[in-house]
């Protein structure tokens, strides 16, 4: 089990406004007229009466002319990210968008506060409310000086909805009351009533979620807190057991926060401060890096907590789609239960953002005699002490899966075919969260929308400069591996994992300790050749060397979420577009929006992404079940 701490921040990439003040790196402010946070007040009361206003021109003069602005559901119901002043002022002008979403009451949140980001980018922030017209939503603005005038405007601009007007979540002062007090001859216990519900005895699930891991529990849990019926199904035996069955030595450490190369689901360096779901925090005890199995029961007591529908033991047998209608009907097995017929008008794909297993196939590989599986498929290398292992790929789960078989006495070989980025998770994690999630941080309600707020192509700016300072901390290890003839790269133009994660959902080790097993020649390295085909007790590389297996694991990656949707739902879902990696504006492709298909939508990501998006997912869902949106 990991025991090591986080180091201490050291300046914060995204500073909460509340603790700002306080900071070392932000300079001394002034109140008055003149400061940067006084100038902020007037930028925002000015672009807010324009917006009101409808005045385009005046808006898009607020922005730098490489200023972002970045939407998720209030002018449009998409995700839309708008970058240059002409994008932003065509994009509002496209439908009239200011009349038709009814922006306005814009209301500063707190004080805006001057940021050192790092040695290159100072900015003012501050979050905001606004209203539309049948939501209420929050912002977050970061203010740089124009270089040619010299005057505060928009580097980035994020406005989001957070619930619908006449549809908001009960809770707080407007929670259910549980129980009715009185005589009722007609009373059923809670117990009962909740089995009713989850069978849907006398009722259709408007919602079919299918998977019951973290994409599933999250999305459901906001559905039902917006008074939409919904049935998540799973074929596992059990809720969590999408974790517990994976191999034995995964934790949630650095970057399976988002993805490992096996099929996991959460996110890169996954220190607790990033993974709640939500509604229910982990409490305060909880480890750094939550251990496999107890992720899987904390996802059990989450479903019932949350008193979620969930069919486990359950699978989709046939899923045909009335255009007309907009309906679903979905027939589906249940173990030791009748099959059951359900008509959904939406079904949300929730088995993680990566798809089926990429299995390549070699030549001669039928005549090996040894153990040959998909990482997916592994469990445990305590079968093989005294044994050689072969792991082929060399990102999160290809290094977990060599330390293993390592730990379990087996004499272990990592092939790594190109190139890999490593950060620690040790001084990896406290550079990539300071300011945002860690012990004592901001509200993880604000860090989301702090983080979030962030266009997904400005990362690859902002991130080359924690990537560098991740590497100077790493450096004896990279200098280690390298030595050893490990390839080391630093992500798309030095922006190191986020862009990594985005685009490809892997490409990256956050070290948990095989690097230093591969520095120490413990765990072989074999670098820089393919394989060219099987023998029965070997595998032979295209340079024509040979290294013996008694099992050989193939940490290869998944293929494209869609192949999962065809194969669950059939031709149906070939509508669908690719899931994953960025659209020309820096959006996800096909993932937590449209699909391409009007009655499916993906959901999947690590903890924290699931816990930002599948609000926005819910309320999408909701409001085109209320006729807000159309389908």
């Amino acid at each position: 089990m990991l025991t090591h701490a986080l180091p201490p921040p050291v300046r914060s990439l995204d500073t909460y406004h509340g603790d700002v003040k306080n900071s070392p790196e932000v300079s001394h402010i002034e109140d008055s007229a003149n400061t940067p946070p006084a100038a902020a007040k007037h930028w925002f009361k000015s672009i807010s009466d324009a917006i009101e206003a409808k005045q385009i021109t005046t808006i898009t003069a607020h922005f730098l002319p490489d200023g972002y602005w970045r939407d998720l559901l209030s002018l449009s119901w998409d995700n839309r990210t708008l970058h240059t002043i002409p994008v932003i002022k065509k994009f509002l002008d496209d439908n009239d968008r200011l009349k038709s979403s009814g922006l306005r009451n814009f209301k500063l949140e707190g004080e805006p506060v001057l940021v050192r980001a790092n040695r290159d980018f100072t900015w003012v922030q501050c979050f905001f409310t606004f209203e539309t017209s049948v939501a209420r939503g929050r912002g977050f603005f970061r203010l740089m000086r124009d270089t040619v005038d010299g005057a505060w405007k928009a580097k980035t601009f994020y406005t989001g909805i957070e619930e619908l007007k006449g549809y908001e979540e009960h809770r707080g002062t407007t929670r259910p009351a549980g129980v009715n007090h009185g005589a009722n001859t007609d009373r059923k216990s809670w117990k009962d009533r909740r089995a009713e519900q989850r069978e849907f005895v006398d009722a259709e699930p408007t919602v079919l979620v299918i998977g019951a891991g973290q994409s599933g529990l999250a999305v459901g849990a906001r559905l039902g807190q917006l008074n939409v019926d919904t049935l998540l199904i799973d074929k596992n035996d059990r809720v969590g057991d999408n974790w517990r069955n994976r191999y034995n030595f995964l934790v949630l450490h650095g970057k399976n926060l988002f993805f490992a190369s096996i099929k996991l689901t959460i996110a890169p360096s996954d220190p607790v401060w990033y993974d709640h779901l939500p509604y229910v925090a982990f409490p305060p005890h909880w480890p750094v890096f939550t251990p496999k199995d107890k992720l899987g029961d904390w996802f059990e007591a989450y479903a019932a907590t949350m008193e979620l529908n969930i069919w486990m033991q359950s699978t989709i047998t046939s899923a045909t789609y009335d255009e007309p209608s907009h309906l679903w009907t979905v027939n589906i097995a249940r173990t030791g239960l009748p099959d059951r017929v359900i008509k959904p008008k939406f079904i949300v794909l929730a088995t993680g953002h990566s798809g089926e297993p990429n299995i390549p196939v070699f030549e001669d590989q039928d005549t090996f005699k040894g153990h040959l599986c998909h990482s997916s498929q592994h469990t445990t290398g305590g079968d093989f002490k005294g044994k050689k292992a072969v792991v082929v790929g060399c990102c999160n789960s290809g290094h977990d899966i060599a330390q293993d078989f390592y730990e379990q006495g087996a004499d272990v070989t990592i092939v790594q075919r190109s190139s890999t980025y490593v950060m620690s998770s040790t001084a990896g994690l406290g550079v990539l969260f300071r300011g945002l999630y860690e012990e004592n941080g901001p509200p993880t309600e604000d860090a989301d929308v702090m983080f979030s707020s962030t266009p997904n192509h400005m990362f690859k700016i902002l991130h080359k400069y924690v990537t560098e300072e991740i590497a100077e901390l790493d450096r004896p290890t990279l200098d280690g591996l390298q030595k050893v003839g490990f390839k080391i790269d630093y992500g798309v133009g030095g922006s190191g994992f986020i862009t990594k994660y985005y685009t490809r959902g892997g490409g990256y080790y956050i070290d948990v300790g095989a690097s230093k097993l591969i520095i120490d020649r413990k765990i072989k390295l074999k670098q820089g050749h393919e394989i060219s085909r099987f023998t029965e007790t070997s595998v032979v590389f295209d340079d024509g060397t040979e290294i013996e297996a008694d099992i050989i694991v193939l940490a290869t990656g998944y293929k494209n979420m869609k192949t999962t949707a065809v194969k669950i739902l059939g031709p149906e879902a070939d509508r669908m577009k690719d899931v994953w990696g960025l659209d020309s504006e820096g959006e996800l492709n096909g993932i937590y929006r449209h699909s391409g298909h009007p009655g499916i939508y993906a959901m999947g990501g690590n903890l924290a992404h699931v816990r930002f998006w599948s609000k926005r997912l819910a309320l999408r869902i909701k409001a085109q079940v209320e006729s807000l949106a159309s389908m």
